[in-house]
């Protein structure tokens, strides 16, 4: 039996033991997710880490969409204000403007009261090297504390990560030196990428910290992450990183759920952090009041809940991460892996 399938058999089961609502997707895997509350803000421990991080983050890409830089920087620094430690970016995000942005925003004493991750493109150890210098003069630090391979979502991609020359490597380097804390993935195409990405690595005997995938409302209908990746990573010590709760705003736009059901269905799986791009005050209140109001679902709330959606939800017309390549910037820029450009 395939690794695989033994992992999807072990989640079978525990559906039949009653861990998830059945016909609707998962529910509540292994237990009730754990957390501190510190005044407004809940926290949880990031997989193996042993570190303690928000349960909401603050996405990277949606900070360089704010047109104004003196209210990127206000964004960051409120959101912080209000107890949210991990902060996401990538090397990639609007060209650098991300990083650069949260660079400044974290001025001032504000880089001690963070956990900093962002992500790096290169596959290769030449772009992974290149790639982690830009990142860390534009966020204005000597460390990050974590850094993820980004936009795992070819079969080849774990391959070439650690392959002779791929990035791995590097990281582990950069890790040794001190440049970064902790190694994580990212993807948001098929859960089979991240698995096969998870025991890529188990068979070269080391195991992400982290590893990010899209877990909203829709994605228990459609190549869900959270039916087969999820429990996978908690078996491992993996911290899950939850994006796209809202999947850029389309399943808003059903009208079938609200935001603050979006962002508490994603809570209430076993996520370390649910990552929430947040563009303007408004939307970083909604995250902020969404968390204050979090209280763990039964298992009778989450398939009254995921019943909504299941109709729209089983093409992934939603989730468009999934199902093209509109929010695959590797798939435009092969370059940023490491690759010649296409001609």
């Amino acid at each position: 039996m395939s690794w695989e399938r033994q992992n999807r058999r072990e989640f079978l089961e525990k559906m039949a033991l009653g861990i998830a609502a059945a016909g609707v997707g998962p529910a509540i895997l292994e237990s009730k997710p754990a957390g501190t509350s510190t005044g407004e803000m809940l926290y949880r421990t990031l997989g193996s880490t042993g570190e303690k991080v928000s349960l909401l983050g603050l996405g990277g890409a949606h900070i360089g969409h704010q047109a104004s830089v003196a209210e990127s920087v206000r964004i960051i620094r409120t959101a912080i204000d209000h107890g949210v430690t991990f902060m996401d970016n990538a090397w990639d995000y609007n060209g650098g403007e991300s990083e650069i942005r949260m660079g400044q925003a974290l001025r001032d004493g504000y880089r001690q009261k963070v956990f900093l991750m962002t992500k790096t493109d290169g596959q290769v150890k030449d772009a992974y090297n290149r790639q982690l210098e830009e990142s860390l003069r534009r966020l204005d630090t000597d460390v990050i504390d974590l850094v993820q391979f980004h936009e795992v979502i070819r079969p080849t991609d774990p391959e070439r990560i650690f392959g002779p020359d791929g990035a791995f490597w590097a990281a582990l380097a950069a890790k040794k030196a001190g440049k970064i804390r902790y190694i994580g993935f990212t993807g948001h195409k098929d859960p089979s990428m991240h698995l096969k990405m998870i025991q890529t690595g188990l068979d070269h005997q080391f195991t992400f910290a982290t590893a990010q995938m899209p877990l909203n409302v829709m994605d228990p209908h459609y190549h869900s992450f959270a039916e087969n990746v999820v429990s996978v990573c908690v078996k491992h010590g993996i911290g899950v990183l939850g994006m796209k709760p809202l999947a850029e705003g389309a399943i808003l736009r059903t009208g079938l759920v609200t935001p603050a059901e979006c962002l508490h269905y994603a809570m209430n799986l076993p996520t370390s952090v649910v990552i929430n791009g947040c563009d303007s005050l408004d939307r970083l209140n909604q995250a902020l009041d969404a968390v204050r109001t979090f209280r763990p679902m039964s298992e009778k709330e989450v398939a009254t809940l995921l019943a909504k959606t299941a109709a729209d939800g089983k093409t992934g017309h939603y989730e468009l991460f999934k199902t093209s390549h509109v929010f695959d910037g590797t798939y435009r820029n092969p370059g940023w892996l490491g690759e010649p450009s296409n001609p």
